[in-house]
């Protein structure tokens, strides 16, 4: 992992949230991405039934939280709210 990241950057108008590492790397995440990605129990169980976790075009993330020192709780502006998202899992470029 990358440790923490330097900067969280919400580019609302283009849909991208970027974070830059200690090592000088930036990663970009579109928000329709994060939101397919989405970590909580909800979506989990939908992925493993076999069902797509969908995306409007135009989504876009409402509001970002820390949640300790560990991860981000994103918020969209469809309402969807409870996804935790790990510092690891947002550090990984796959």
């Amino acid at each position: 992992m990358r440790a923490l990241p330097e900067a969280i950057e919400n580019h609302a108008l283009e849909g991208v949230l970027a974070l830059r590492w200690p090592d000088g790397s930036v990663l970009r995440w579109t928000h329709g991405e994060l939101r397919a990605a989405c970590p909580c129990a909800e979506c989990r169980a939908r992925r493993r039934a076999g069902l797509a976790v969908g995306a409007a075009a135009g989504l876009r993330i409402a509001a970002i939280e820390a949640v300790g020192a560990y991860a981000l709780n994103l918020a969209f502006d469809d309402g969807h709210g409870r996804g935790i998202f790990p510092f690891s899992m947002l550090a990984r470029s796959d």
